[in-house]
């Protein structure tokens, strides 16, 4: 899930990781056990 809550689809680990560095932001795990596991590009500042 992108910043604004849009789905981004099923991407790779590292494809994710770029699009949130590119952003000034963090990647976050929020549905470890789901299959594919859900991740949101968040300011983890704010997300805590």
């Amino acid at each position: 899930m992108g910043s604004t809550s849009e789905q981004l689809g099923v991407m790779r680990l590292s494809d994710a990781l770029r699009k949130a560095q590119t952003l000034g932001l963090d990647l976050v795990e929020v549905a470890p056990t789901a299959n594919p596991p859900v991740c949101k590009i968040v300011d983890f500042g704010k997300f805590r």
